[in-house]
């Protein structure tokens, strides 16, 4: 067996360094090529038995680290989680993944990412469903169903064109009857008016569903939301967050929505607190519930925030776990 040694690294250094500084007429020559400059749509199906899903990118945003994004952790150590994931320096990375199910009766979209025109500031890092959706050849107007998770600004704002029209003209919405009841209470929204955040949620919530109320169905956990599909409650993240089974025959996933926020901090540390919970005691619970399940059943688990494609599975690491994301399969 051949074993490279540091001579052996720096002749071959020196020899490409030669390279380098030959006569540009000795060399060559390679027709210029425009930059694409662009990125390739974000669309990975698979199966879960008969079922064919489809998991639509809605982009990922990056942005400065806050303070109190982790609000039960320094700032060092996030930063820390952060830089041990190979994230820019001082940045965090947030992935948005709707799922589509094809149940073969009906065409069922899982949450709907943040709308068009999301985030501004962020240039197109957020907002790309629709065009991902397109590339994957679905016509919106084919959707039968949205169903929403919960009634967070990334996960239902998108159902909403940019000019305020339904951007799934032809779908029945479907919400959490506990998620709906909370974010629809003036009650509730008149506590949350001293908390920034809460108050822009109850306002976006307002601002969506002003208009459309007949449209939606409210739905209660242990049940089929639509065919092969139960909603399985998950609270904590908000008072109805909830979570999937997607089932046929002998398959199942568990699409778990925002039982966490990012794998690289929320599932390494679930102790971890992220800023947007509104149970945090609650949500560090059910996060521990749901993957110690997950994790003991070896199931397929997709996250609304796990690096895109967003599959793959949970296993137990000491007190956390870790993601192990699913091999591209070129076929279905």
């Amino acid at each position: 067996m051949n074993h490279l040694n540091r001579r052996d690294l720096l002749t071959g250094a020196a020899a490409i360094g030669a390279i380098s500084v030959l006569p540009l007429a000795s060399q060559k020559a390679h027709a210029a090529a425009p930059a694409a400059a662009a990125q390739a749509p974000g669309f990975y199906r698979y199966k879960v038995g008969s079922i064919e899903c489809t998991s639509v990118n809605d982009g990922a945003r990056t942005f400065p680290l806050p303070d109190k994004w982790v609000t039960n952790a320094s700032k060092d150590a996030a930063i820390a989680a952060a830089e041990a994931a190979y994230m820019p320096k001082g940045m965090v990375t947030v992935p948005f993944n709707p799922q589509l199910i094809n149940t073969g009766g009906k065409l069922v979209l899982l949450d709907c990412g943040n709308g068009i025109g999301a985030f501004d500031a962020t240039k197109g890092q957020a907002g790309r469903m629709m065009q991902n959706l397109a590339a994957a050849g679905v016509d919106p107007k084919n959707v039968d169903m949205v169903v929403m998770s919960h009634l967070h600004p990334d996960h239902t704002n998108g159902i909403r064109a940019a000019d305020g029209s339904m951007a799934f003209p032809n779908a029945e919405i479907k919400v959490p009857a506990k998620d709906w009841e909370f974010w629809m209470s003036d009650e509730n929204a008149a506590k949350a008016q001293s908390n920034e955040m809460m108050k822009n949620y109850f306002a976006n919530v307002k601002k969506i569903y002003t208009g459309i109320e007949s449209k939606v169905t409210k739905y209660d956990w242990d049940k089929e939301v639509a065919p092969g599909v139960t909603a399985i409650g998950t609270p904590g993240h908000t008072a109805g967050h909830t979570s999937f089974a997607v089932a046929s025959g002998d398959s199942k996933i568990l699409i778990s929505a925002d039982v966490t926020n990012i794998p690289e901090f929320f599932l390494r540390n679930p102790d971890w607190h992220v800023a947007y919970d509104a149970d945090p005691d609650m949500a560090q619970k059910t996060r521990h519930k749901f993957y110690d399940m997950a994790a003991a059943e070896k199931a397929t688990v997709v996250g609304f925030h796990f690096p895109f494609p967003a599959v793959g599975h949970v296993e137990k690491d000491g007190n956390g776990y870790r993601l192990i994301p699913v091999a591209f399969n070129p076929v279905l």
